[in-house]
């Protein structure tokens, strides 16, 4: 083993830098038996890293060594890595020795120690027994430490050494005598320099105690040279404190100076601007910019942030007094003056309100902001000196707008509910506008009231901006600002918005109830001034969202949009239950049906005011209910008419759907578009085949027997030999409709249909060629029949197909 041990250190471990102390002769536990080594090494360079070798495992990652039983030899043992790795040395010893040199190594080199299960305490406690075990175990701890490789000078020294003693190797007593001889030698000369550097050392030390002697001479001068400056330390210091003294002087005074001009500079109200708040002239632009800046000033001082002590100066308190009494007397001159001139506008805003009212417009206040907007810091200056003299004019002067505008719109009004009266009241429903002619519906009466309507909100609009726009800027509201900004009161801009909001509401607080009435009073009129009221309405609350989405116009004006649209949808809720509630005459033709028509005339007007509106999307909506309306109701009138074919009312009345929503071209009803086609076409061939039914009755009887026998199974070429169905009963059948007889029954068929049909949809020429188109099918049918079912019979209708052509050709000429 130890001859083993010495190959692996050579060969393997020596060139990885790395040292075998322990070696073990293992097997895997199983019924492979392959034999392998476990080897415990260490590395020569520091930090030494512990490893077991098979392959490699670091012995930090070793958790468990398992000698399977701690009491008798057993060559089996377990070391826990990741995963178990069971083992069976060669023989126990090994086994223990392979443990012992792992505990030592986990003992010395690692801080995580690794339990040992079933090991003897003795194996881990005592020292590996000497012999082979010794040299596999590779040494007690201090060996392992103890143990140095030479360098490589080391390496050479040696070699040269041993060069020159040939005899080393195989003598080596004489080696070591002739070695400790030299050593002797060498000794005796340290000696020998030693003694004769004795002389040296004695100069040296000469030399030193003059050094000496030299230190004190120093230190004595050193003595005497502080004794001469201390007296000029004491005078120093005497000077200094005289300087700290003059500097403190100096700092106080310029302090002292710098609070006077603090004083001088902020707390001093110049002699103009005194004279400009007790007396300046508020109405001249120069008078007012003086005051302005004069009251500027005055905040300016009554603002400075006083330092402490000044409250306590008499000058600084009656400057205070002053200022106060400054503020109040220019605030109450400041109030009295803004009274008068709302007074004097207000005067001058009613003389002038009739005629405005008479011209359907109302005055424009832009003269009267551009007069006020001149004292807009004045109210800055009010609100934030003030409060209560700001507070109470924005009373006055809200107070004053409301009764002005008040006056305005209640006269506007009038005016427009005088000018929709003196139309003629009409109704408006899709039955009454079938039963009227064009000339009937008065379109001007409508487009009237949407002139009307429209010039209200024109009127409306920009005096609303204008006047919120006015009180933003004439008591300082600004709503457009930073979010972090503040007001000198603290108010973010949220509260701002609600102060204008408010504002406003007392201004125009007539003007949503006064929309309303004139909304309802229209709807009264006529239902479909809602369609003129909702685009108006749409329009106009769209342009203001676009100036201001948080404007008071926009917020009213949206409100009364959904009264117009609550009106609209009413609007259509009306004509279908209209629709519903409609019954038809039983002594008369049905013809066109009344809302058939309606909804034509609807649509019609609808598009022309719809055309780019913004609320599109709800007349679409709209159609689509009123299309299945009309749907669902023709054919509950075609199924309750007695004296028109139900056929008849389907075709006719889908088939002026249809033209009318082709003509349109609605692309929301599209899908309804195909729907009524194809509901005209499938009645319209209905009502043909039907009654072409009549005119050869016989003969269609006759030859739908034929064609059920052979459906039963009766092949075509025995049909003849049926008793009821043999070639003597189709001679007789066929007999019976010569050519004659086969034009009047058509002109009989022509009549009833042309009594059927209604003139204003003018189908009658296309239902006659499609009844020629059918029966010409039919008689092609017969004539195969024949050919098939009776072969050879010779048998042949008593008319032919150019004579059918004829009898269709003049029966309609002849009409």
């Amino acid at each position: 083993m130890t001859a083993i041990k010495h190959a692996l250190q050579r060969d393997i471990f020596t060139p990885n830098d790395e040292r075998l102390l322990g070696i073990v002769n293992v097997c895997k536990a199983g019924k492979k038996k392959k034999n392998c080594f476990l080897c415990a090494t260490v590395t020569t360079e520091r930090p030494v890293q512990v490893k077991v070798v098979k392959q490699t495992w670091e012995l930090r990652d070793l958790t468990e060594v398992d000698a399977k039983d701690a009491s008798k030899e057993n060559p089996e043992f377990d070391l826990h890595f990741e995963k178990v790795y069971r083992w069976v040395a060669s023989s126990t010893a090994e086994k223990n020795s392979f443990i012992s040199c792992i505990w030592k190594l986990n003992q010395r080199y690692l801080r995580k120690k690794v339990e040992f299960v079933n090991v003897s305490s003795q194996l881990l406690e005592e020292s590996v027994p000497s012999g082979e075990s010794q040299s596999v175990a590779g040494g007690d701890e201090d060996a392992l430490d103890e143990y140095q490789e030479l360098s490589t000078r080391e390496e050479q020294d040696i070699e040269s050494m041993m060069v020159t003693c040939e005899y080393a190797i195989s003598n080596a007593e004489a080696f070591a005598e002739k070695l400790f001889k030299e050593l002797q030698v060498l000794d005796g000369a340290n000696i020998q320099s030693i003694m004769a550097s004795e002389k040296q050392v004695n100069i040296l030390m000469q030399l030193l105690d003059e050094a000496l002697g030299e230190v004190d001479t120093i230190e004595g001068k050193l003595s005497s040279y502080e004794e001469m400056l201390q007296s000029v330390k004491e005078q120093m210091d005497q000077i200094s404190q005289s300087n700290r003294l003059i500097q403190i002087s100096n700092t106080n005074n310029g302090k002292l100076l710098d609070e006077i001009q603090f004083l001088v500079n902020y707390m001093d109200l110049s002699k103009g601007h005194i004279r400009a708040l007790q007396e300046g002239d508020l109405t001249s632009p120069k008078g007012i910019e003086a005051c302005i800046n004069a009251s500027e000033a005055l905040l300016q001082c009554m603002n400075v942030a006083l330092r402490p002590g000044h409250d306590k100066l008499m000058a600084m308190n009656q400057q205070q007094l002053l200022f106060a009494e400054l503020r109040d007397t220019f605030a109450r001159r400041l109030t009295n003056h803004l009274n008068n001139v709302f007074v004097h506008q207000g005067h001058d805003q009613s003389s002038t309100l009739s005629q405005h009212t008479a011209e359907l417009t109302l005055p424009k206040h832009s003269p009267l902001h551009r007069d006020l907007l001149r004292y807009a810091k004045l109210m800055e200056w009010l609100k934030n000196t003030h409060r209560e003299k700001y507070e109470g004019l924005s009373r006055y002067i809200t107070t004053h707008s409301v009764t002005n505008l008040t006056g305005s719109t209640s006269s506007l009004n009038k005016l427009t509910v005088q000018g929709s009266n003196s139309r003629r009241s009409q109704s408006s429903s899709l039955l009454d506008m079938g039963n009227m002619s064009a000339s009937d519906l008065d379109v001007a009466d409508r487009t009237k009231f949407d002139k009307i309507f429209e010039q209200v909100l024109s009127e409306l609009e920009p005096l609303c901006l204008a006047e919120q726009d006015f009180i933003s800027k004439f008591f300082k509201l600004q709503q457009h600002l930073t979010p972090e900004t503040e007001d000198l009161d603290g108010s973010l801009p949220s509260k701002k918005k609600d102060i204008v909001r408010l504002m406003m509401n007392k201004i125009f607080q007539s003007i949503e109830t006064e929309l309303n009435s004139l909304i309802a009073l229209g709807d009264k009129i006529d239902s479909f001034h809602s369609l003129y009221m909702l685009v108006k309405m749409s329009h106009h609350v769209w342009t203001a969202e676009n100036v201001d989405p948080a404007s008071y116009l926009s917020t009213t004006l949206g409100n009364v949009l959904v009264t117009v649209k609550r009106n609209f949808d009413k609007c259509i809720s009306n004509q279908i239950r209209q629709m519903e509630e409609f019954k038809i005459s039983k002594k008369s033709k049905v013809g066109i049906l009344p809302f058939v028509t309606g909804f034509e005339e609807f649509a019609e007007l609808a598009e022309t005011i719809f055309r780019n509106a913004e609320r599109r999307g709800d007349l679409d909506k709209a159609y689509v209910k009123l299309i299945r309306a009309v749907f669902m109701n023709v054919e509950k009138v075609a199924n309750e008419s007695q004296k028109t074919p139900r056929d008849v009312v389907m075709m006719e009345n889908f088939h002026h759907i249809f033209s009318t929503l082709s003509r349109l071209k609605i692309s929301c009803l599209d899908a309804e578009r195909r729907e009524a086609k194809h509901k005209y076409t499938d009645h319209l061939q209905s009502y043909v085949i039907n009654s072409l039914g009549q005119p050869l009755e016989k003969l269609n009887h006759f030859f739908e027997g034929v064609e059920a026998r052979v459906a039963q199974g009766v092949r075509e070429e025995e049909v003849s030999y049926q008793l009821a169905f043999n070639k003597q009963e189709l001679r007789k059948v066929i007999k019976e409709y010569p050519g004659k007889e086969v034009k009047k029954g058509l002109d009989n068929l022509y009549k009833k249909v042309d009594k059927h049909l209604c003139e204003e949809e003018s189908l009658l020429q296309v239902v006659w060629h499609s009844m020629q188109d059918e029966f010409i099918r039919q008689y092609k049918h017969f004539e195969d029949l024949i050919g098939r079912c009776y072969p050879g019979s010779g048998i042949t209708m008593e008319f032919t197909i150019q004579d059918m052509l004829e009898y269709f050709s003049s029966i309609a000429q002849s009409h």
